[in-house]
């Protein structure tokens, strides 16, 4: 894993539009071996004007989007088709818009009943079951993601992985739930550091003066934040807007 690189922006808007161009070429370049792109989608109000930004550009259509593999890197424990959820923003913002596999698309299961553990263990399967895994403890088996992108919470969580919560130091399964929140709605579902990691590049999309501080905490070597976990096999890219990047020393 190398050294984060960062990238910044005048303002949230100008962020918005350059992840959405850089989304497309890495999408494109993905494809352009062969290969089915693997990609790991966030929330947020920024994760949400890039993916309108992408369903607007016409580069988009350069993009063989039956050929997307569609993950999310955490998801909040509420009904199908809620707002809060991430699986929603995305649908709105961009999958409506393009012409996508429905098999090929990977949401987090809802609440519909079933515990938030046994979701999280048919997620962890959901992602082994997507590779010709070797290993026997199919709990660890995760595709090879092409990107990841992640927001940063003003603590420095990123996904579901909040500081000082167990779920942050899980190594033996992909997919955790998560109780008592900070952030509501209190029950979720999130990838773990080592699913997380499994990413060729991590792209960490923040906007906004309020996560200025985490943002410079988590860029220090001795940072515990979780948000200095996730790491890029290839590349690990700070994508900021001049406010979260103000304090960055």
């Amino acid at each position: 894993m190398v050294d984060p690189e960062l990238l910044i922006h005048r303002d949230a808007a100008a962020l918005a539009h350059a992840v959405a161009a850089r989304f497309i070429t890495a999408l494109v370049d993905a494809q352009s071996n062969g290969r089915v792109a693997q990609v790991v989608l966030t929330g947020g109000r920024v994760a949400a004007a890039v993916y309108r930004a992408v369903a607007d550009s016409p580069a988009a259509a350069s993009i063989d989007w039956q050929r997307v593999e569609f993950w999310w890197g955490d998801e909040r424990f509420l009904p199908p088709g809620d707002p809060e959820r991430n699986e929603t923003q995305a649908r709105d913002a961009l999958l409506a818009h393009v012409d996508v596999d429905p098999a090929r698309v990977h949401p987090m299961p809802a609440d519909t009943g079933q515990s938030p553990e046994a979701a999280a263990e048919a997620y962890a399967s959901e992602l082994a079951a997507a590779i010709s895994a070797l290993s026997d403890d199919k709990r660890r088996a995760v595709p090879a993601f092409d990107v990841l992108m992640l927001g940063v919470g003003p603590d420095g969580h990123v996904a579901s992985l909040f500081p000082g919560y167990p779920q942050l130091a899980v190594t033996d399964v992909t997919a955790v739930a998560v109780h008592d929140s900070p952030k509501p709605p209190p029950t979720r579902i999130s990838l773990t550091v080592p699913a997380l990691n499994r990413s060729r590049e991590v792209w960490f999309v923040v906007s906004g003066e309020d996560k200025a501080a985490a943002v410079a905490d988590a860029l220090k070597e001795t940072s515990t934040l979780p948000a200095s976990a996730p790491k890029g096999r290839n590349r690990t890219l700070w994508l900021l807007d001049e406010a979260a990047a103000s304090r960055i020393e």
